[in-house]
């Protein structure tokens, strides 16, 4: 186990992932806290490249999602990872019908000390190459949660808005550090 407390948001697209993980990493670096925030791996591939990655490149971006958190928690007191592995291993089952990255995905989401998935409760809004529609949160939260049922992740539920969802990952961080400790 990494000395560092991991925290991983998932959730479907549009649903402030990589806003609550900027707003966290700043609320706890403002508490003194030596903080990391690990990018989304998938969101700088399709800036780079301008498209969404092929099947056959899906298992090295979830790979590499790990990679960075790993090397993440070797330098922080806490990292803040906006997505992981499972996520990719999720869009690779709803885009390819391709179940074959779960069992490594869901071992990595094993080692978070923190799982919060984000509610459906904001509105959906485009954003570039990574927005496949609102119609696809539904099935892609519904997976979210079944891997990690599957792979006994439990997790916290964080909705609301502005402050309010702040503040709901704020006293789910606190309630696991504390029981960590």
């Amino acid at each position: 186990m990494s000395p560092a407390f991991v925290v991983s948001l998932l959730g479907a697209e549009s649903t402030g992932k990589t806003t609550l993980a900027g707003e966290l990493g700043l609320a706890l670096a403002n508490r003194g806290r030596g903080v990391a925030v690990v990018g989304e791996a998938l969101r700088e591939f399709c800036d780079r490249h301008g498209r969404t990655p092929r099947q056959d490149e899906q298992s090295g971006l979830a790979a590499e999602q790990t990679r960075r958190i790993d090397e993440a928690a070797g330098a922080a007191q806490i990292v803040i990872a906006d997505t992981t592995a499972l996520m990719i291993a999720v869009y690779s089952d709803i885009v390819f019908g391709d179940t074959g990255l779960y069992a490594a995905a869901e071992a990595d989401q094993r080692r978070c000390d923190l799982t919060l998935v984000t509610a459906l409760d904001l509105p959906w809004l485009a954003d570039g190459l990574q927005r496949d529609g609102p119609h696809v949160r539904g099935p892609v939260d519904d997976r979210v949660r079944a891997a990690l049922a599957r792979s006994g992740v439990a997790f916290e539920t964080i909705a609301g808005r502005g402050p309010t969802r702040l503040e709901a990952a704020l006293a789910a961080i606190d309630r696991a550090e504390a029981a960590r400790a």
